[in-house]
This record gives C-alpha cells, structure tokens and sequence, in this order.
C-alpha cells in the first residue's frame, strides 16, 4: 500500500485518539480538532514532497502559542504535545495497518516528528526567553522607579528636616548664652547635651542631601590644586581624639605621590577619606590599628586603608558600598560614629563611592572574612586621576594659571566636620 493511502487510512483514528488523548472538554476538543486537521493536512504534504517546510507555519504558531498566563504557571509545552503525539502516532499505525505497511509508514513519519520537535522546542525556547527577558525589564523598570522614589524622598526629607533643625540650633544658641550669663550649670549641661544632638543630626541631614546629590548626578566639584599628604594631615589631626578614646594607633606612610600638586575637590576628597577612615575605626576593636599608606601608578594615586579589625564577608563586600548598606543586626548596634561596630544611617561609603567616581576614580575592599575573634581586618582602595594640568575649562576658569592657583592655597581651605580654617595644626 502506498504511504499515502496509508495515511489516510489511519486519519480518522488518528484523529480520535489525538484527541482524547490530549485535549479535555469537549469545547477543547472542537478547537484542537481543527488544529489537528490542518498539521494531518500538512503532514501529509510534507511525506509527498520531502520538504519539512511545508510544517513550519503551523509549528510556528504552536511554539509561539502560549499566553503569558501559561508561560507563568509553566505548566504548557507544545514540546510535550508532540513528544505524546510520536507515541499515540505509532500505536494507531501499529493498530491499523499490517506489519509491513506500518513499517514503511512509520520510517516516513518519525523523522518528520522529530524534526517537528525539535523545531517547536526552538520555537517554545524563544518564547520563553523573550517572556523571561520582558519579566526582567518590568521588574528593573519597577525597581528603577523604587530608587527614583527612594532618592525623591531622601531629598524631601533631608531640606524638610534642615529648616526646622537650623531654627531649634538658633533657639538653642540664644538659651545657652542667657543661661550662661544667669549662670546655671546644670541647664548649661543639658542644653550642651541638646546641642550635641543637633549637631549629630545635622551631620546626617547633610549626609541624606549628598546622597541625594549623588544619586542625581548633580554634585558639583570645585577642582583646586591639592596635595594628598595635606589631606592626610589634616585626617590625622581631625582623628587624632577619635583614635585615642578608642585607645587605636593611626599610622600615615609617606608613599610617591604624596607631594604631587593634583586637581581635585579638596573638601568632597577629603570627606570621603574621612568617612573611609572613620568606618575603620568603628569595625576596629579597641586597641586595633589603623594604617594609610599609597603608591603612585601611571596616571593614577591610590591610597589604601587598612585595619585590624572584624573583616568583611565576601558576599557583603558589595553591599557596604549601597545606601544604607549596614550589615548585621541594626537592634544590637550602639550609636556613635566612632563607637566599636557603632550604628549610622549607612551612608558614609556610598557617598565616599560617589565623590571618588565623580572624580574619575574607583574604590574597592579587600579581606579574607568576618571574624570577630581572629580580626582579620579589611583594606580599602582607593585610585583617583592624577590631573596635573588645568585643562578642564571649570579649573581653568576659576584659577586661570598656576601661580594664580599658589596664591588661592595661600588661604586656607575650607573642610567639613568643624575643621577650622585658621587651625594651628594644618598645614
């Protein structure tokens, strides 16, 4: 007999045991009966011609069939379909045909299958991906939009708070000069206890406003000409009583480059060293050490900040760099800035991360792991551009020349964190 008239010997019961097998209710059946005639149809026109492409259409839609409720619940595969439909294939050619005629059909019609499978399995993969692909783009769209709301409300927040916070400083200011003059020590006391208070919450109000800035890319950057060792200088003395009340030793190397006149912001620099060395000293146990050192590279100075203290676990690493990345349980965390794994609001490092990049540079950690018992200590780095020159048009339009540049260093700079401008102590 020949493959054709075999074929259509079998359609009926094909047909029938097709559907049964594979489709439920009889609403179901009616569409997929339609579905089968029309692949029974082109089936049949693949056998006579040879060419698998007489399939593809209906292959094309089937594999890109599922809707997105099917693709969520991943419960339908046309792989699956035809996978059963080689199966109840053979049984209905073994059940109508002689043994010779079901052999010679089933050698025309298992490769066609198969090659139908593997096109659908392509076909389903794609339409997979591109689910999955469309799923991630909501999700970071979604989650884009959270941080644009997180920034949004820092920002708020923070020049919300300032208002209110500068008039009870100014309020408080006026208290503590009538008290001292009616002589009260004991209001005196309280009102000195307040204004610590206020100037720990200014500090962190200017800390949400950086990030704010950050995260907006609108940080400005005043580059002057600086030397690195005159940060470090002024680090070690802004440190020094930190250092002590923690019973800690600060060591500052000489290294190459540390006498180079570089461009850079000086105040924004030098709070992101701060803050650098600050978390230092807060993850160092006491009677711990904390070491600066650096090495000029071409093109660059990197400055790294090491100490012996509970380390970082490698999969924090990342995370301590992120706003509000704090680690470990912020309930047990005492306050203080400097205090031995004292609390905050986690921003130090994100805005260290911010200013150095926006000078064209890049911080990373190093360290082996957490162990508070044997203090394995971690080691930050630090590398920035060294711009020697004053080609940028916001350098050379505030200090024009170089000896314009050596009269403005000849008025001390400003710092944040209550440095003084006329201290005795700064170089």
């Amino acid at each position: 007999m020949a493959i054709r008239d075999s074929l259509q010997q079998i359609r009926t019961h094909w047909m029938e045991r097709i559907s049964c097998e594979l489709a439920h209710g009889e609403g179901v059946r009616s569409g997929f009966m339609e579905q089968l005639e029309r692949f029974y149809d082109l089936l049949e026109q693949t056998i006579i011609s040879g060419d698998t492409a007489w399939l593809d259409p209906i292959l094309y839609d089937w594999g890109h069939s599922p809707t997105e409720t099917d693709l969520d619940e991943g419960g339908y595969e046309v792989s699956f379909v035809i996978n059963r439909m080689i199966t109840l294939t053979i049984e209905v050619i073994r059940e109508t045909l002689n043994e010779k005629d079901a052999l010679e059909l089933i050698a025309a019609v298992i490769p066609i299958f198969t090659h139908s499978l593997s096109v659908v399995v392509r076909y389903e993969m794609e339409t997979r991906v591109a689910h999955i692909s469309n799923e991630l783009n909501k999700t970071q769209d979604k989650l884009q939009q959270l941080d644009r709301h997180k920034s949004n409300f820092i920002s708020v927040a923070a020049h919300e708070l300032k208002t209110p916070l500068t008039l009870i400083e100014g309020y408080t200011t006026m208290m503590a000069d009538m008290v001292e003059q009616s002589g009260q020590p004991a209001i005196d006391s309280m009102l000195k206890g307040v204004n610590t208070g206020i100037l720990r919450l200014s500090q962190i109000i200017d800390d949400m406003i950086d990030v704010s800035l950050i995260d907006n890319h609108l940080l400005t950057l005043h580059f002057q000409p600086i030397w690195i060792g005159h940060l470090l200088n002024l680090l070690d003395n802004e440190l020094k009583k930190d250092v002590a009340n923690r019973k800690q030793t600060l060591v500052i190397h000489e290294f190459d480059g540390n006498d180079l006149m570089i461009y850079g912001d000086t105040e924004r620099l030098y709070q992101a060293l701060n803050n650098i060395a600050t978390n230092a000293i807060k993850y160092t146990p006491d009677g711990g050490t904390i070491t600066i050192d650096g090495r000029l590279l071409p093109g660059f100075i990197e400055i790294t900040i090491s100490d012996t203290g509970i380390g970082i676990s490698a999969d924090n690493q990342a995370l301590i760099f992120e706003k509000f990345g704090q680690l470990g349980n912020s309930n047990l965390h005492t306050s203080g800035k400097t205090k031995f794994k004292g609390g905050g609001p986690g921003l130090g490092l994100s805005i260290a991360r911010g200013i150095i990049e926006a000078h064209g540079g890049t911080i990373w950690v190093e360290s082996e792991g957490y162990d508070e018992v044997k203090l394995k200590g971690s080691t930050f780095h630090i590398l920035f551009p060294t711009r020697t020159e004053a080609t940028d048009p916001i350098i050379t339009k505030f200090f024009g020349t170089f000896e314009h540049a050596k009269q403005e260093l000849e008025t001390p700079l400003p710092i944040r964190d209550g440095l003084s401008q006329n201290s005795p102590e700064t170089p």
